[in-house]
């Protein structure tokens, strides 16, 4: 994956992570609207070091049915790092996002449906 962009501002920063996590799973992520009801959403936080490397993965909300998704969406993290400098954006370097799961558990990140 080429190497991202500086962010300007948080919400710049995530908007650019969501779509790297797409770029670097394209086999277990979709981009159009989400079904209905949806399988799973597991909300996870990541604390960054100042380059974007991954320092730290907390698990905010894991969802009672398809537990797995948790660690789907761990994995769609890690392979989308790093996720560019942030040592000029505010402290904590960390952000959270919500993974919206289909039944065929593939994944869109909310952070998509916010734009």
């Amino acid at each position: 994956m080429p190497p991202p962009l500086p962010s300007k501002n948080w919400n710049e920063f995530k908007l650019q992570a969501a779509k790297r996590m797409v770029a670097a799973n394209p086999n277990g992520s979709y981009t159009g609207k989400p079904q209905p009801m949806l399988l799973a959403i597991p909300v996870i936080e990541v604390e960054l070091n100042g380059d974007g490397t991954i320092k730290n993965i907390d698990i905010m909300r894991r969802p009672s049915q398809a537990p797995e998704t948790t660690q789907m969406a761990i994995d769609a993290i890690r392979r989308a790092a790093p996720f560019g400098d942030v040592s000029k954006l505010p402290r904590p370097w960390k952000f959270a996002e919500a993974f919206l799961f289909n039944d065929d558990k593939r994944f869109k990140p909310r952070t998509l449906d916010a734009q």
